[in-house]
């Protein structure tokens, strides 16, 4: 396969269909060969079928960034195959960080038993007023340093499962008043605010993140005015130059109404790449898929600029696969796992019971 084709289809990370793969999706994913899938409850209906599903995946384009949303509470797409999880408001109310540390092994141990190596957590916005109609139970601080102590534990017990974690949604979607997934949220933040407060746990945490991914949202404080995920500001400015970041930057979902309500997903494509982005993320349509990789693919063979660009994310991101998440998938999971999982889960349920829905 060219090698130009390859770096670009690293730059990817691929939503699928259903719980097996589909010709199409063979054919696509030997075409693209991305740098990893994310799958949803669409695609989960059973442990060993979970596991089938990603392990047929990862053959295609080894060694895979295999990645679940699993935050406990709203987010959690292994709910109805293991156990619900406690949300981050349910845990962040104890005030205990073994709490905040087991709610990251447990999250590591049922994704990596079912071939998982990313999760896409913890969230790391504010709890603002603004924001709590929307976020609700996924958040849980306004100080950002108790933000910074929640996740810190909780990425160590990630890390003991060998699993990535994912500080979202960056700069910070606590002062937004709407749902990114249907429309661009205008936050007006000044940039102090921002810097201070809900930049500060990327700033505290920097080291300790292997992934941030940033949000559609637009700051009009800021000298963008773009959506931060198509920023040069947001994404090289302040995260890469000014916080001196040097993991793996993803966007959120490229098929939220946050972006596509924008720009076509070609340009978004694009200009993310442009801006610094590593990694792309787009959950389900394979159109999207194939859309976004031939822009970028076309761009890259037009630009020397551009292609150098690409080249670069798509080392970083193969250096990263091999340093952290390079080891095959574990043997499937046996029924006694899932269950110990469960009676585990459902006790720490039992420690951290869920706060009322708060309002504004």
């Amino acid at each position: 396969m060219n090698t130009l084709r390859k770096q670009v289809g690293q730059l990817l990370i691929a939503g699928l269909e259903g719980p097996e793969l589909t010709p199409i999706e063979r054919s696509w994913l030997k075409l693209i060969q991305p740098g990893g899938v994310i799958l949803f409850r669409r695609n989960i209906e059973e442990a060993s079928q979970t596991y089938r599903l990603l392990a047929e995946a990862n053959s295609y384009s080894a060694p895979l960034l295999r990645c679940v949303d699993i935050e406990g509470g709203l987010v959690d797409r292994l709910r109805d195959l293991i156990s619900p999880m406690p949300s981050l408001a349910a845990v962040a109310a104890s005030g205990k960080k073994a709490l905040y540390l087991r709610h990251g092994k447990l999250i590591g141990r049922e994704a990596r038993v079912l071939g998982f190596n990313v999760v896409l957590a913890p969230v790391l916005d504010l709890s603002l007023p603004e924001s709590r109609a929307v976020m609700r139970t996924r958040t849980a601080f306004a100080n950002p340093e108790q933000v910074s102590a929640y996740a810190d534990a909780f990425l160590t017990g990630l890390e003991s499962s060998h699993v990535l974690g994912c500080g979202k949604h960056f700069p910070g979607l606590g002062g937004g008043t709407l749902d990114s997934h249907h429309t661009t949220p205008v936050i007006s933040r000044s940039m102090e605010q921002l810097w201070e407060s809900d930049i500060l746990p990327y700033r505290q945490l920097k080291a300790r993140l292997p992934i941030v991914m940033v949000s559609h949202a637009s700051y009009p404080a800021s000298r963008d005015k773009k959506p931060a995920s198509i920023s040069r500001h947001w994404i090289t400015i302040v995260l890469k130059k000014r916080i001196d970041y040097r993991g793996l930057i993803l966007s959120d979902d490229m098929e939220m109404g946050g972006i596509l309500t924008q720009a076509r997903i070609e340009d978004a494509a694009l200009e993310a790449v442009a801006a610094g982005t590593h990694l792309l993320e787009i959950c389900k349509d394979p159109s999207l898929i194939l859309r976004a990789y031939e822009a970028i693919l076309a761009e890259a063979e037009k630009s020397a600029a551009f292609r150098k660009v690409v080249q670069s994310a798509s080392q970083k991101i193969l250096r990263t696969k091999r340093s952290l998440v390079g080891a095959p998938l574990n043997k499937p999971p046996s029924q006694a796992q899932i269950a110990r999982l469960r009676s585990e889960i459902a006790a720490f349920r039992a420690q951290c019971p869920e706060p009322e829905m708060r309002t504004p």
